[in-house]
């Protein structure tokens, strides 16, 4: 797992690429919002294939205190997740083209050319049982 410190509503982008190299992740807060971003490095263009909203700064409480933001990959590079503080907030399946939040959001309208998932992001507990946190 890659960790890093750092203060919601600072700008920041944390990436992290697949244990196999096909695919990456990144965290990113704009000062305004936090998103957590899947990439599909095998594609030439528009290698960003989803994006989950986090968090909007204003609305986190504890926002003057650092907090401690992790990527994990699953051991075959197919899954990863965001961590927060420990918790987790999303996860990105790449073998599902699916990606999953607590905030359930943003829910676009399919692309067919696209494979994605992107119109439910809704979080089950399942989606992370291959962390082995419970």
């Amino acid at each position: 797992m890659h960790e890093e410190t750092f203060l919601v509503g600072t700008p920041t982008i944390i990436p992290i690429d697949s244990p196999d190299g096909r695919h990456s992740a990144f965290f990113e807060d704009d000062g305004e919002v936090g998103y957590f971003h899947a990439m599909d490095l095998s594609r030439s263009k528009d290698r960003v294939v989803d994006a989950l909203h986090i968090y909007n700064v204003a609305s986190v409480v504890d926002r003057d205190r650092p907090s401690q933001v992790g990527i994990v990959w699953s051991e075959d590079g197919s899954k990863c997740a965001l961590l927060i503080n420990s918790y987790p907030h999303a996860v990105f399946d790449f073998s599902a083209n699916r990606g999953y939040c607590r905030m359930n959001f943003p829910n676009l309208e399919e692309s067919a050319d696209d494979g994605w998932r992107k119109s439910d992001h809704s979080w089950s507990d399942e989606v992370v049982c291959w962390l082995g946190l419970t």
